[in-house]
């Protein structure tokens, strides 16, 4: 069935003389802030809150060393727990999202890691407080697989890769809001349950805003919903003024939609079997990446305490170095387009480790610290943004949000047992510096692996 809108003739392109489909139509709108930009704000207050509550760890860390009387190896588990629930969140999410549909993982994401937050909060013992971190996670590590999904498959193929690499920006922001309130209430109120009690109130916000957020519709014609696709196409061209074409509501070349594999095992073998290789890059830059990023952001403040920062000044240099980001988040916008993928990871991944390998040398002379953990800030969140963007371009719409969410699972995990092997083995036997010279060794690895099999998606069309 085609659409019965007043129609002009289709634009050429890859499939001239055919009418173009529904991913097609969306990919080729006007970007609007109203439209699309709206689910882009949305989208990205969600993963706001993700940076924040993985920013907490590293806050809490030497908070509840004096509260509880723990050792530096019991304070590990404090990230160990929330990242490893974030883990099993974000490939349990991506699975959900691929069967049901974004919109509905999005509110139930917030909602689980709401209430987990708010009994954290309330934890009358270590033990319990790491079983509503592990839970909290779990309900949290399904926002950036999610959000990611949704937000690249309403965006316009010219721009995708500025906003998905945009979407980035929301991460600093939550991760400098986290600093700067846990100074703050620290200095007030003194009592660390307040920094997780405050978490709670901007999701129950954002549970109500995303709401009025539609369901993909590059999802809804995977599935088969005909009608419900064409309802969503429909509204985009009306509102964001575009040429009404004719168009066909279902994914070219299938008659009734494409079925997901049910289980997240499932979805899991035909990542392996269907793309491989992509995968294994995915994982290996999600690993290594991220793995560096969550060392320095769980245990930099207790680093810095140990130098003799005060708390306030530590938690407040951490807000610093993420604030940074925000212009790396936008320098990243500005070249994703230009220079590609691929060689924005390979020089700003390895830089930002040379910058805290810098820092680890000088620590006993605050101001060089700082300036150095300035400049990572920066450099690093030029090459998450660039490698979320990368990431979720790899894959078919059907298996977007799966793969995506493995490949971030992979990245929890190993961002849970790291920063502990880090703590426990390496630093006390090797020295804080060699413990960053080895995480910028395996980001060599893995952006060799990138190059070796896996393709620039600089303007590709995502099917």
């Amino acid at each position: 069935m085609t659409s019965a809108l007043p129609t002009v003739p289709p634009e050429a392109g890859p499939r001239a003389g055919a009418l173009p489909d529904a991913a097609e139509i969306v990919q080729t709108l006007p970007f609007r802030w109203g439209v699309q930009g709206r689910i882009f704000l949305i989208g990205g207050l969600g993963f706001m809150f993700d940076a924040w509550d993985v920013t907490l760890n590293g806050v809490l860390a030497p908070l509840l060393i004096k509260h509880w009387s723990l050792s530096v190896a019991d304070a590990s588990w404090i990230g160990l727990a929330n990242l490893i629930g974030m883990g099993l969140g974000a490939f349990l999410w991506g699975g959900v999202a691929d069967r049901v549909g974004r919109k509905k993982a999005f509110a139930l994401t917030l909602g689980v890691f709401g209430v987990f937050t708010a009994l954290g909060a309330l934890a009358p013992g270590y033990g319990l407080f790491l079983v509503f971190r592990f839970l909290a996670g779990l309900g949290l590590g399904g926002c950036v697989p999610v959000d990611y999904a949704l937000v690249g498959e309403f965006t316009p193929s010219r721009v995708r890769g500025r906003v998905l690499t945009a979407m980035d920006g929301w991460w600093p922001v939550g991760a400098a809001l986290c600093g700067a309130s846990s100074a703050w209430l620290m200095s007030t109120l003194a009592d660390w349950r307040a920094l997780m009690a405050l978490m709670v109130l901007p999701v129950l916000l954002i549970a109500w805003v995303r709401r009025s957020v539609p369901e993909s519709p590059l999802f809804l014609a995977r599935q088969g919903r005909e009608e419900e696709a064409r309802a969503v196409v429909d509204t985009l061209v009306e509102r964001t003024g575009a040429p009404r074409r004719e168009y066909t509501a279902l994914p070219s070349g299938s008659a009734e939609g494409t079925t997901t594999p049910r289980s997240p095992l499932s979805l899991l073998a035909r990542l392996w079997t269907q793309a491989p290789r992509h995968t294994a890059v995915a994982w290996a830059l999600f690993m290594t990446v991220l793995l560096a990023y969550y060392i320095c952001l769980m245990w930099m403040p207790k680093i810095l305490v140990g130098a003799g920062f005060g708390e306030a000044k530590a938690f407040m240099t951490t807000s610093g170095t993420a604030l940074t980001g925000i212009l790396g988040v936008v320098a990243a916008a500005l070249l994703v387009e230009r220079v590609g993928r691929r060689i924005l990871l390979a020089v700003s991944a390895p830089l930002a480790v040379g910058c805290v390998i810098l820092a680890s040398l000088r620590l006993t002379e605050p101001g060089w610290v700082i300036g150095w953990l300035l400049a990572y800030g920066f450099l690093i969140q030029v090459s998450v943004p660039v490698l979320y963007a990368y990431a979720s371009e790899l894959y078919p719409t059907e298996l977007r949000a799966s793969g995506f969410g493995w490949a971030s699972a992979a990245s929890r995990i190993s961002a849970g047992f790291g920063p502990m092997l880090f703590a426990g083995v390496i630093w006390p036997a090797l020295g804080i510096t060699a413990g960053f010279w080895i995480m910028g060794a395996l980001i060599v690895l893995a952006l060799g692996l990138m190059f070796a099999w896996a393709p620039e998606t600089r303007g590709a069309e995502l099917e």
